[in-house]
């Protein structure tokens, strides 16, 4: 079924047309779903067309088309710091998909900057911007880093990667620094050689805690140094940011890394925020799911198109082929305003973080 919804939303895109070939996918695949359209919109090939389906990843097509129609292919997500009079750095997080190892090392520099390279007194941050209730339908504590937990503040789309010997662990990835908790998470859950875990899902802590210490360490590289504690919290009311970081990437690359990779994080990530971003934070699923029916609803679609989160990953999505002809000529944008990024390690992980 699986590959069946992938094959209908990609001839749905490029629209081969193939005579004569009913009888055929019909014999291959008797109870499938199939709808093949030409560049125009005709049908050339239908079967099952008007029954709904769980579309597994092909909704990540969906969530595409919605962040273009809402964010903008060149919005970029947002995190901010704050200094107060004694030198504790609060960190905001604003739900960035793609905070990974090679986005600290140019956020570091740039925060330094504003803040100059003497010690913080100590690193607090405020993941408020996510419910800590907040769970997606479809995600499960499995330690797999296609279930790794949605969050307002986390690194490396909340997953570690590292090699297990014996009692050791080290850092699979030699532009991430091995932290404490990255340590005593891979011993605990971890595979024993090289391997990938997502944080674990009943503590939402210990995700933002570990994008803590990523920070610290990349702040000690750079030439800064955190004294205190790293703990949770709010940003004081009070405060003014010192330094926004806005992401490298816009959000036309990656919504094409997304689709590249099937990447359930980074896909949630953003259905979060396009929710936030018409109703304000903090992000919810209901708000998404509501911004979802209203744009499907501008375009014509008010029934066989549900959508309870991003990725795909959730069983009570569904979707009726009758309803693809009328966005098809909308994911059509994403071929010229998703163009395909250089095969550098960022890349390369979120292919495989799926």
């Amino acid at each position: 079924m699986r590959l069946l919804a992938l094959f209908l939303a990609l001839m749905c895109l490029c629209s081969p047309a193939l005579a004569g070939v009913e009888d055929k996918v019909a014999a291959a695949a008797p109870s499938g779903v199939v709808l093949v359209l030409d560049e125009t919109g005709n049908e050339l090939v239908a079967q099952n067309a008007e029954r709904s389906f769980v579309p597994a990843s092909v909704a990540k097509l969906v969530t595409a088309w919605l962040a273009l129609e809402v964010l903008g292919e060149d919005y970029r997500f947002t995190t901010s710091f704050y200094l107060d009079k004694n030198r504790v750095l609060y960190v905001r997080g604003g739900g960035d998909p793609f905070l990974v190892s090679e986005e600290l090392a140019l956020l570091v520099p740039e925060l330094l900057a504003a803040t100059g390279k003497e010690p913080f007194a100590g690193l607090v941050l405020d993941a408020s911007y996510y419910p800590a209730s907040l769970r997606i339908p479809g995600i499960e504590d499995t330690g797999a880093a296609y279930d790794a937990l949605n969050a307002a503040l986390a690194v490396n789309f909340n997953t570690i990667h590292a090699v297990r010997k014996g009692n050791t662990v080290r850092s699979a990835e030699k532009q991430t620094p091995i932290t404490p908790l990255a340590v005593s998470q891979f011993r605990e859950r971890g595979p024993k050689g090289r391997g990938r875990i997502s944080l674990a899902q009943e503590d939402p802590a210990i995700g933002v805690r570990y994008a803590g210490e990523l920070l610290a360490a990349f702040i000690e590289r750079a030439g800064g140094r955190v004294d205190g504690d790293i703990s949770t919290g709010p940003v004081p009311a009070d405060l003014e940011p010192v330094h926004v970081h806005h992401q490298s990437r816009p959000l036309s690359e990656i919504l094409t890394l997304l689709m590249i990779g099937s990447n359930n994080y980074i896909a949630n990530q953003i259905f979060l925020e396009i929710g936030a971003h018409r109703f304000g934070g903090p992000v919810s699923l209901e708000k998404s799911q509501q911004v979802t029916k209203d744009i499907l609803a501008e375009h014509g679609i008010t029934e066989g198109l549900v959508l309870k989160e991003g990725s795909g990953i959730s069983p009570d999505n569904l979707f009726s082929p009758k309803a693809s002809p009328k966005y098809c000529s909308n994911l059509r944008r994403m071929r010229t305003c998703c163009p395909r990024p250089g095969p550098d390690p960022a890349t390369r992980r979120a292919r495989s973080r799926v």
